[in-house]
């Protein structure tokens, strides 16, 4: 049996060795969740998956230390935002079963025409069946709850392949479903390195729902190859924009903005990325912004004060590096930046980069964030929206209307009033529009997407 090595993101140390799924072993976890799945007499009860749920969440807390470590040993996040993401985790297991409180059909009016009288008709939720979840590494413990437990809530067998690179806090949820009381068939994981296998899963006739996270070339490839009738959902990344009015209280921004462009050294889908500041206040908010940034602890994930950790591989950080270094050489100034290890670069921050350079039109994926003057406000606006990427944008300003008249011209699917655009609440629509995703991740959402309404008409 072949096996799969785990680095240690920031200095490249083996963590451990796992064995990998092959295609036999893939066919037979897909048979069992088929198997499940077609057993209606076996499905699981509704309170038995709340049950499950709230043990799970129950088993989280105990061992949010745990979890909290190995996401920054595997995945590179500061200890300290790992720990938020297993708190976030737990209150999505629990979120997700408290919403089965009101997750019902409806009644659908009759008798509103003569042919439609003497009948009483309404609608019942039902799994839509088996769930293939490909996952991605930059939140390895909370992507993973948001696609396992809308499938379990409504009762769908699920398969979750989480990313390569850290596959151990996937591994150690699916271990507390199993004690909570979840049989092996109703929470199955594939743990491969090989695209093809991962490919094999999400195309499987026998799969209903196909949930990605990760690279847009990849999902939208895989949503071309799906079977007539699977639903899908992906999620994908960003370029996230923010424009600074001329009214914005420039001081009480920077916080708010490093803590977007720089959470997670930039390893988020809307991560604050492009910055347009009115001409007026560009030096201002440059000097602080800099000072901000030059304060920023940079380096060992594992150290409580660390607030920029590595990137996920040494590759990664080679192709920021260089995108970094077209910038500069089309025009681009650069403050900040440079390696600290092979993983790990310092924050930069780049101003005026000419509009085609990678870093103007790409997501960076990394802890770069570009600022641009700018002279006319609905000319920036028209700026942020001309990339191919649309997901989560923001606006800082103390005057109501240009900031709802970005909030409305944005091609964005939620824009942030003077705040980050990173930010987000596990309960909330998300949604990539434009080659960002396609349709509504949120517990909420994907456990509509992941079941399917069926309507009764009874005829008196």
């Amino acid at each position: 049996m072949s096996t799969l090595t785990v680095f240690q993101a920031f200095d490249r140390s083996p963590v451990r060795e796992i064995p990998m799924d092959d295609g036999p072993a893939l066919a037979t976890k897909i048979a069992a969740a088929a198997a499940a799945f077609k057993d209606r007499d076996g499905w699981l009860k509704t309170y038995e998956r709340v049950a499950i749920l709230r043990k799970v969440a129950d088993l989280l807390n105990t061992r949010a230390e745990t979890f909290a470590k190995q996401i920054a040993l595997e995945g590179g996040k500061p200890y300290p935002d790992a720990a938020v993401e297993v708190a976030r985790a737990a209150d999505g297991l629990r979120n997700a079963a408290d919403e089965l409180r009101n997750f019902a059909g409806k009644e659908i009016p009759m008798g509103l025409t003569p042919a439609s009288e003497g009948r009483w008709a309404f609608t019942t939720k039902e799994p839509i069946g088996v769930v293939a979840a490909i996952s991605a590494f930059n939140h390895p413990l909370n992507l993973i709850v948001h696609q396992l437990a809308p499938a379990i809530a409504v009762g769908c067998p699920v398969i979750i392949k989480p990313a390569a690179a850290t596959p151990l806090s996937c591994l150690a949820l699916v271990a507390l479903f199993r004690e909570a009381g979840l049989e092996e068939r109703w929470c199955q994981t594939l743990i491969t390195d090989d695209n093809l296998l991962a490919e094999t899963l999400a195309t499987d006739p026998r799969v209903r729902f196909l949930s990605f996270i990760g690279s847009a070339k990849v999902g939208w490839y895989l949503r071309s190859k799906l079977p007539p009738g699977t639903r899908c959902a992906l999620e994908h990344g960003g370029a996230a924009p923010v424009l600074i009015h001329g009214s914005a209280d420039i001081g009480t921004i920077i916080e708010p903005i490093t803590k977007g462009a720089y959470y997670h050294a930039g390893q988020v889908c809307v991560s604050t990325q492009r910055i347009f500041v009115d001409r007026a206040r560009f030096d201002d908010f440059v000097d602080l912004l800099s000072a901000r940034v030059a304060t920023l602890r940079v380096g060992d994930p594992l150290l409580a004060h660390t607030e920029v950790g590595p990137l996920i591989h040494p590759r990664e950080a080679n192709r920021v590096t260089e995108w970094i270094d077209e910038a500069i050489f089309a025009g681009a100034a650069r403050i900040g930046g440079g390696h600290l290890s092979d993983t790990t670069l310092k924050p930069s921050i780049l101003l005026n980069p000419p509009p085609e350079a990678k870093v103007s039109q790409l997501e960076v994926f990394g802890p770069v964030v570009c600022v641009y003057a700018y002279d006319d406000f609905g000319a920036a606006i028209d700026t942020a929206n001309g990339v191919r990427w649309s997901f989560q944008a923001s606006v800082f300003a103390q005057d109501i209307g240009p900031a709802l008249t970005a909030a409305q011209r944005l091609e964005a699917s939620a824009v942030m009033i003077n705040d980050h655009t990173a930010f987000r609440t596990d309960w909330m629509p998300f949604a990539g529009r434009k080659e960002s995703g396609y349709g509504v991740g949120g517990i909420p959402w994907t456990m509509k997407d992941m079941s399917e309404e069926k309507m009764i008409v009874l005829r008196r």
